[in-house]
């Protein structure tokens, strides 16, 4: 993937991040919290297990957190279902009791169960709606699904986000939509009168959507997904590639910020194989598809106790990403067990 010359760190990528010491991590899993699982009738520990890879937004003047979590039952490592939490100052949350999204007896059962609801990103329509991708693991395939709602209590799902059985039946995640920063929401941007969304969790493809409900993969002309973004031999994302929290659209372009995995093999020899780390892109705001910049090493890796060793070890995870109070927050999941937060004060163009 061509990138152009080097460039300076500050002009183009948002940093300035620090990890909030003192209150990390800011959420960790809870045993006494109970559901009964609408399939098995069981009462389960819905968040005892794990809680990590949460989406954020703004709303009402108030930080929401929709986050996943795992319980001790499901047979492919703990059935996820995601939970949701607000806070008033980014670092202290309140949980709400009840999961408010996870696999039920409906339609998508068969999509959903028993690995469950994973990993959701979210934005906001003009007109109000919020839009969450997030995966549907059925214990062999995970699939890219869109719900949608008004109140982030109350969820209408939608199924896969594509259309075609083909698209439908490959292996897909991580939908991170382009979006625009206004007034501490992040609001989905239609560029060329499309909205765009980044996936997969490999190489990255893209898709556009007339309504941000039903997409199509943009392909290459043997019919493949057109990947946008690959792993980079000799670096920090030599293993995979896979979106971050929702696409942000400024006056330098579309910055993606962005998950990978190393592969000590052919990788960053500094960090221990399989790490995962954070770096960022641009693309093109006219141009979704044409990478304009990419950073040259990880602006966030593991370096704390609780994000070298975990469900899984070192792994910071990002994903959800917030304007709120003047500063950036930055939610991310650490070693697949846990939640904690970076803040920057640095301002978009």
């Amino acid at each position: 993937m061509f990138c152009c010359s080097p460039e300076k760190v500050d002009e183009w990528q948002l940093i300035g991040f620090e990890k909030q010491d003192d209150v990390n991590p800011i959420m960790t899993p809870d045993t006494s919290s109970l559901f009964r699982d609408p399939i098995t009738q069981r009462l389960v520990k819905w968040e005892g297990k794990d809680v990590f890879n949460p989406a954020s937004l703004v709303k009402d003047d108030t930080l929401f957190m929709l986050y996943r979590a795992e319980d001790f039952v499901g047979k492919y490592n703990g059935t996820s279902r995601i939970g949701l939490a607000f806070s008033f100052d980014g670092l202290n949350f309140t949980r709400l009791p009840q999961p408010v999204f996870y696999p039920d007896e409906d339609e998508y059962k068969g999509l959903e169960w028993e690995g469950g609801s994973e990993d959701p990103r979210i934005v906001k329509r003009e007109d109000g709606l919020y839009v969450m991708t997030y995966t549907a693991y059925d214990g062999n395939l995970a699939r890219l699904l869109v719900a949608t709602t008004y109140d982030l209590r109350n969820w209408k799902k939608h199924g896969s986000v594509f259309q075609d059985s083909v698209d439908i039946n490959q292996w897909s995640k991580s939908g991170s939509i382009v979006s625009r920063s206004i007034d501490d929401e992040l609001v989905a941007e239609k560029i060329d009168q499309k909205y765009w969304m980044y996936f997969g969790d490999t190489d990255l493809f893209i898709a556009q959507s007339n309504d941000l409900i039903r997409w199509d993969p943009v392909k290459t002309e043997t019919g493949e997904w057109l990947k946008v973004l690959s792993p980079r031999a000799g670096k920090f994302d030599s293993d995979l590639v896979e979106p971050g929290p929702p696409a942000i659209t400024t006056s330098n372009g579309i910055l993606l910020i962005y998950n990978s995995r190393n592969r000590l093999a052919d990788g960053d020899q500094t960090l221990p194989d399989g790490t995962y780390s954070a770096g960022q892109a641009l693309f093109d705001p006219t141009n979704p598809i044409k990478l304009i910049r990419r950073s040259e090493d990880y602006f966030f890796t593991p370096d704390k106790p609780y994000e070298i060793t975990g469900q899984v070890n070192n792994v910071c995870f990002v994903e959800g990403l917030c304007h709120y109070k003047n500063q950036w927050f930055l939610y991310y999941g650490t070693a697949d067990s846990k939640i904690a937060v970076a803040v920057s004060p640095q301002e978009l163009n």
